[in-house]
């Protein structure tokens, strides 16, 4: 298992703050051991809980043409026909994986092909179940588009998740299951399919970034 590039600054600074605290702690408080020790162990329990966040596991992904492999860790909350306004201005298949803050956070590409479109935009922090977190939400929507497909993928912002990292261009060729971006803390990702793509998940279903099939195209 590794560390994201993304949670170095943050890890820092909360073994920074833990640190102070502690000293202070152990300082003011020397005289009582149980408090002290009783802070020391929260506040390791509470750093890898940090750390968690940032893990990137080792993984045997699953890979295929014909394959949409999910982009995140999590469990499947939506699959439901609606109109997508941003880019297809038409129906689509929605599928909405939520990302709870003890998943793995890093999101990656379903398909591989050319990106279409990668815009950022800002919005609230609605939490990541509410019906209008699609498009209301701090987001970014991405098109990846190759023979068989394009398809729209999400990253949307929570009540938790404040940070939207996403590192693809328009014009870049991406590769399945690289690294798309990363969302700080969870919230969910939104896959648009086309109308009758074949889903191969169910509702509450728990799916895995890089190596659950969602669909097949």
């Amino acid at each position: 298992m590794k560390i994201h590039r993304e949670g170095f600054a943050t890890i820092s600074l909360v073994f920074l703050v833990l640190a102070l605290i502690n000293g202070a702690v152990f300082y003011w408080f020397g005289n009582a051991p149980a408090l002290c020790w009783t802070v020391s162990i929260i506040s390791l329990a509470f750093f890898l809980f940090i750390v968690s966040f940032f893990r990137i596991p080792a993984r045997q992904y699953t890979v295929g043409d014909s394959l949409v492999i999910s982009p995140c860790d999590g469990k499947v909350v939506v699959i439901e026909e609606v109109y997508e306004p941003e880019y297809f201005k038409d129906k689509r298949l929605q599928v909405s994986i939520f990302m709870s803050p003890a998943n793995v956070h890093v999101n990656r590409n379903p398909i591989s092909g050319t990106v279409k479109l990668s815009q950022y935009h800002a919005g609230k922090y609605l939490v990541a179940w509410h019906p209008k977190s699609s498009t209301e939400n701090e987001r970014h929507s991405i098109v990846i588009g190759n023979g068989k497909a394009d398809i729209l993928v999400r990253q949307i912002a929570g009540a938790l998740a404040r940070r939207i990292v996403n590192y693809l261009k328009p014009g870049m060729q991406v590769t399945q299951n690289e690294e798309m971006g990363f969302i700080k803390f969870g919230s969910r990702v939104d896959l648009y399919l086309p109308i009758g793509t074949a889903v191969a998940v169910q509702l509450e279903q728990v799916v895995q970034g890089g190596i659950s099939v969602i669909a097949k195209i």
